[in-house]
C-alpha cells in the first residue's frame, strides 16, 4: 500500500511537471503514431510475399505489434526515465538524498522519475491490442486475460531486473548509457516473433536480452500459443531476477562512495 502511495505521488509531480510543456504531449503523439505506422506498414510489405511469419498470421502479429508497443509504453513511463536518472544522481552524487530518505533506496530510485506522455503508447498498444484481437474473431475469456496480466507482469519483471543490473553496473562504470542505448536498440527486434530468428539470435533474445519474454510470450497467451512450461519458465526467470537484481543492487550501494568522496 505505502508503494502505491508513493508511486502515486511521484506520477503527480510527473503531471505537474510535465503539465508546463504541453507541446511535448503533441510531439510524443507524432512520434507514437509514427511508430505504428511504420510497424503496420512493414508488416503490410512483408505479408504481400508470404501468408505466415515465424508461424503467425497477419492479425497474430499485429496482436505482437500492440504488445510491443503496450511494454514499450510501460517500460518508458517509469522504468527508463528512473533507470537514467540513477545512473545520473551516483554521477553526480545526488542519489545521497535518497539514501537518506526512511523509505526503501531502490524502491524510490526505481520510480523516482516518471514521463507520463509514454501513457499515449500503452493506450496505443491496447487500441492496436483490441483492434487485432477482434480481427482474429476469438472470445478471450477470464482465464486467458488473467494469463496475459500474469506473463505481461513477469515480462515487466524481467526488463525491470535488467534494467536495474544494467544502471547498477554505474557504480563502477562511467559510460553505463551505452549499454541502455544498446537494449533499447535491441528491443526494435521485439516487434517481430521471436520464432523468425535463427535459433541462436532466438537464445539471446530470449535469455541475454530478454525481450522474447517482454513482448513474444504475453502475445502468445493472447492468441493461444503459449504453452505451461513457457508460461513457467517466465514466472521463474521473473522472480529469480527479482531476486538477483535486488542482491547486485545491494553490493553496488557497498561500492557508493557519495558526493562527499
Amino acid at each position: 500500500m505505502n508503494t502505491l502511495r508513493l508511486a502515486w505521488a511521484f506520477f503527480r509531480v510527473g503531471v505537474m511537471g510535465e503539465a508546463a510543456y504541453r507541446v511535448n504531449f503533441v510531439i510524443q503523439l507524432f512520434q507514437s503514431l509514427l511508430g505504428l505506422l511504420t510497424a503496420l506498414g512493414g508488416l503490410a510489405i512483408v505479408f504481400s510475399y508470404t501468408d505466415t511469419l515465424g508461424g503467425w498470421r497477419p492479425d497474430e502479429v499485429v496482436a505482437l505489434v500492440g504488445v510491443y508497443i503496450l511494454v514499450g509504453g510501460l517500460i518508458g513511463v517509469v522504468i527508463q526515465p528512473s533507470m537514467e536518472a540513477l545512473i545520473e544522481g551516483v554521477h553526480d552524487g545526488s542519489l545521497d538524498f535518497t539514501l537518506t530518505m526512511p523509505e526503501d533506496a531502490q524502491l524510490l530510485a526505481s520510480i523516482q522519475d516518471v514521463d507520463i506522455w509514454e501513457v499515449l503508447n500503452i493506450l496505443l498498444g491496447l487500441g492496436v491490442l483490441g483492434v487485432a484481437l477482434g480481427r482474429l474473431g476469438g472470445q478471450i475469456g477470464a482465464g486467458q486475460a488473467a494469463l496475459f496480466g500474469l506473463m505481461v507482469l513477469a515480462g515487466g519483471s524481467i526488463v525491470y531486473s535488467f534494467w536495474l543490473i544494467l544502471t547498477t553496473l554505474s557504480f563502477w562504470f562511467v559510460r553505463v548509457e551505452n549499454i541502455l542505448v544498446i537494449f533499447q536498440s535491441v528491443y526494435e527486434a521485439g516487434r517481430w516473433p521471436v520464432t523468425l530468428y535463427p535459433a541462436w539470435l532466438r537464445f539471446g533474445l530470449t535469455f541475454l536480452v530478454p525481450v522474447a519474454f517482454a513482448v513474444t510470450v504475453p502475445a502468445e497467451a493472447l492468441t493461444g500459443r503459449l504453452t505451461a512450461p513457457t508460461a513457467l519458465l517466465a514466472v521463474g526467470l521473473a522472480a529469480a531476477l527479482l531476486v538477483g537484481s535486488r542482491w547486485f543492487w545491494k553490493i553496488g550501494l557497498r561500492n557508493y562512495s557519495g558526493a562527499s568522496a
